[in-house]
């Protein structure tokens, strides 16, 4: 038998198991939330004075309870005492030597406030901070360095996304386990540290399906995302015009749909905050027939919103105005570029997805002329196929720009990767035949020795977004590329 009591000494639950133990009932009226310990302590029976087991010792660690007692019984009566809690400054436990029931004394109102405030101390962020506190995980056949790059690329996503990340964890497996990842007793290691660390939030950097995400749920209350989750999060947050939270919206619903065949502890975790967060900061709907016709909707208003676009198109075309697109990878410095080029304010931030919506300005050059220069959504590596599919509207405006000027981020090193993946979605956008330049932006930040070399080697233009004296050559280039004239070299 065992019994569940708070911390007023009131008994919440009584358990009758068998003589192989008792099963914890579902706790979810003492959630964790930013606690360390969860308010309650278990006292339970070993019906032959054995002292605690491994089980007993991993459900102290992974449901976090205050104290845990075990009473030994010996012929039929209480006998000892075996007892454990958790440690403030690690995941590791103390088990309390053996008393017999009548010798065996705590002053259990001043222990655990004692606990619980030297555990809040050790911890990294205060108990009020109000941001999710994130574990970022990597589990894949990958090489260790590609895994390392990978979750440096989830870190800046998490903060782009507001969330402390507390610790990143890297596991390489012959064979991903198709439930868990990884092997149970490994992840009941990481759950017990994310719990110990205070997190409120699982990242993994694979994408999981549905099946993985409520297996992974059901073994700890920590919210758990993968990495679209969090990239759609990302876009919730920064969409502002129609046209961007209509697109977020619809890309939410059609990755969420898979993942409602009913809702679970999985989805029900997610509904608010990192990973739920709607375009408006609304919460979703989780009814599956609901879903199904709110993208209807959502798909017969973009088609609306494509129409008014192409109009606005035809009317530039009819002017003959030239159209140049400026495409990249995340954080590349794209709306930097269009403001110093353009003396406009389009919001820039140094965080990936910064900006999501569409913005054109226009640009005046020598004789006359201008062109119509845009800024579009950042690329990223594995860019969500539902996220694709909701922006195709606005990337399909690609497919009539006169050039695209692709701008690269020299300064970061996974910038030759970040060359590929953009590369990739121009591929898969039928766009691998459309005339662009290569641009690398933020040579401030490099050796000049190094940007020219760089520069040599990919055939591309140096420029710094916040120097417009270094603009020079890349405006020559778009005239050369757009009117077909071969202009006299710089200085003569």
């Amino acid at each position: 038998m065992g019994v569940l009591l708070n911390r007023k000494g009131i008994v919440t639950h009584v358990i009758v198991g068998d003589t192989k133990g008792i099963m914890i009932p579902s706790l979810e009226d003492y959630p964790l939330g930013r606690k360390p310990l969860r308010g309650l302590r278990l006292i339970h029976t070993h019906l032959y004075n054995e002292p605690l087991n491994q089980d007993d010792l991993t459900d102290l660690a992974l449901l976090r309870f205050d104290i845990f007692v075990a009473l030994g019984i010996k012929n039929g009566t209480p006998h000892t005492v075996y007892s454990a809690h958790l440690k403030p400054d690690s995941n590791d436990l103390e088990i309390l030597p053996p008393a017999h029931i009548s010798s065996f004394s705590l002053n259990f109102k001043e222990f655990i406030q004692s606990l619980e405030e030297e555990m809040n101390r050790k911890r990294v962020i205060d108990q009020d901070d109000p941001r999710e506190r994130a574990i970022l995980i990597s589990i894949s056949k990958e090489p260790r360095y590609r895994q390392e790059e990978c979750l440096d690329e989830l870190q800046e996503l998490a903060l782009s996304a507001d969330v402390v990340v507390l610790d990143r964890v890297i596991q390489r497996v012959k064979e991903v386990n198709p439930r868990y990842l990884m092997g149970m007793g490994r992840l009941k290691e990481l759950i017990i540290n994310a719990l110990s660390k205070g997190a409120t939030l699982l990242i993994f950097d694979q994408n999981l399906t549905p099946s993985q995400m409520k297996a992974i749920s059901e073994l700890t209350e920590l919210k758990v995302i993968d990495r679209t989750q969090l990239i759609l999060d990302i876009f919730a947050k920064r969409a502002h015009t129609r046209d961007g939270k209509v697109q977020v919206e619809l890309a939410q619903l059609r990755y969420r749909l898979p993942h409602l065949s009913g809702k679970g502890t999985a989805m029900s975790r997610l509904t608010g905050g990192i990973g739920g967060r709607g375009p408006g900061e609304t919460k979703l709907e989780i009814d599956r027939r609901r879903v199904r016709e709110r993208i209807s909707l959502l798909e017969r208003e973009l088609k609306k919103l494509a129409e008014a676009r192409r109009q606005r198109k035809h009317r530039r075309k009819q002017k003959n105005i030239p159209i140049v697109s400026i495409i990249g990878y995340t954080n590349a410095g794209k709306s930097t570029l269009l403001n110093n080029l353009t003396h406009s304010n389009t919001f820039t931030e140094e965080r990936m997805f910064a900006t999501l919506d569409t913005a054109s300005r226009r640009l005046r050059f020598p004789r006359e002329r201008e062109i119509i220069i845009t800024d579009t959504v950042g690329f990223i590596r594995d860019l969500p196929k539902d996220l694709i599919a909701a922006f195709k509207s606005t990337l399909e405006e690609l497919h009539d720009a006169d050039l695209l000027i692709h701008l690269v981020d020299i300064s970061n090193p996974r910038f030759p990767d970040q060359i590929e993946s953009v590369e990739k979605i121009l591929d898969e956008l039928g766009l691998s035949e459309k005339e662009r330049l290569l641009v690398f932006n933020k040579i401030d930040r490099l050796p000049p020795e190094e940007v020219y070399n760089i520069c040599h080697r990919y055939h591309g233009i140096g420029i710094s977004a916040i120097d417009k004296s270094s603009f020079t050559p890349l405006l020559r280039a778009i005239e050369e590329h757009l009117w077909n004239e071969k202009l006299a070299p710089i200085g003569v």
